[in-house]
């Protein structure tokens, strides 16, 4: 993985109160408000659209125990991006249910002033939620690409039925961390064939299912504009038999686009990289398991944390870095999006997390 250090430029200072008294913004204007923590490079799917077999195979380096940050170090980041504007922390990975007492990091993190998420495909959670909810986590999201279990056993490749997906959102509903949220990426010809029956078995359960657009993120998973799946489409889709409506969004920087079903039977979101870039009001940061910071999905370099954090750095010195790496963002990746920079060599999901 290539790294830079970025050149170290004053921070914000928090006031009396907690609240920064500059907030971070970036080349664009764009403030910092989301932070996502990947704790493991590793997972239990081989899902086609983010670690296929034939890359991460038996013989895949992972990263070793002594690499990844520990939740010490984490927390000390953690606290940092807080003071200068992060109101929301997402623990992703991989799959982050895999790194060992996970709910001890959500347990330090939840005495932070911020919500905090987590990203998981749904496997351990019938074990692992109330361990979280207790800990202080306040919702989950769950990747389900499909109800159909043959579809679903070939988009996550380790033939992991669909029926354990529900368990572990019922399971976190049960417990408290709700409203679940339901992710689908859609891949035209492989997938696409599920979103009227998700849609279907969602409505009036109080969950919320987004459909995400099948994107060209990392350098492993044969992306092709042929087989996205507008997320206009999806919309039009659902709106011919369950009449939909647009929704105000709930804050600033919300990726997903919300829509209401007429008749009161909640909500469904469209998360559109592709065909409706969000560049322009982006929020979001990434924390890597061994603490390069990244500042979009679809970065080619990282910045390196870890070091400050290993070789004796001070507060001040992470502070700065911090600021600095926001305060030199110039992301807008799906702004240009070409057949050109989709083929060049990017991080890949599941070492930065979705």
């Amino acid at each position: 993985m290539n790294t830079r250090i970025i050149p170290i430029v004053c921070a914000a200072t928090p006031t009396p109160s907690g609240e920064p008294a500059d907030m971070l913004t970036d080349t664009r204007g764009r403030r910092v408000r989301d932070l996502r923590i990947s704790v493991t490079d590793r997972c239990n799917f081989r899902c086609v659209y983010c670690m296929p077999k034939a890359v991460f195979d038996h013989d895949y380096a992972f990263l070793s125990r002594t690499q990844l940050l520990s939740f010490e170090e984490i927390m000390r980041v953690a606290r940092h991006f807080v003071d200068q504007g992060v109101e929301k922390i997402r623990i992703t990975g991989g799959e982050p249910l895999l790194r060992k007492h996970i709910e001890n990091l959500i347990e330090q993190l939840a005495t932070l002033p911020v919500e905090i998420t987590l990203t998981t495909n749904g496997s351990l959670l019938p074990q692992k939620a109330r361990a979280l909810k207790d800990a202080g986590l306040h919702r989950v999201t769950v990747s389900l690409d499909g109800l159909d279990d043959d579809i679903f056993k070939r988009m996550n490749d380790v033939d992991y039925p669909v029926a354990d997906v529900l368990k572990g959102i019922e399971a976190a509903a049960a417990v408290g961390l709700a409203p679940v949220k339901v992710n689908c990426v859609v891949k035209r010809g492989t997938n696409d064939n599920q979103i009227l029956p998700l849609a279907r078995h969602f409505r009036n359960t109080g969950h919320i299912l987004r459909f995400i657009e099948y994107m060209d993120v990392g350098s492993s998973n044969g992306w092709r504009m042929d087989e996205v799946v507008p997320s206009a489409e999806i919309v039009a889709r659902i709106s011919q038999e369950f009449p939909l409506d647009v929704v105000d969004s709930n804050y600033s920087g919300e990726v997903a686009e919300r829509w209401r079903y007429r008749d009161g039977g909640g909500e469904i979101g469209v998360i559109s990289s592709v065909t409706q870039a969000f560049c322009s009001t982006c929020t979001r940061i990434r924390l890597s398991t061994e603490g390069q910071l990244f500042t979009c999905l679809f970065a080619q370099n990282g910045h390196d944390l870890r070091a400050i954090l290993r070789e004796g750095g001070s507060d001040d010195d992470l502070r700065r870095a911090i600021a600095g790496v926001w305060r030199g963002r110039t992301d807008r990746y799906s702004e240009i999006r070409t057949a050109a920079t989709a083929a060049a060599r990017k991080v890949e999901m599941s070492y930065i997390g979705g």
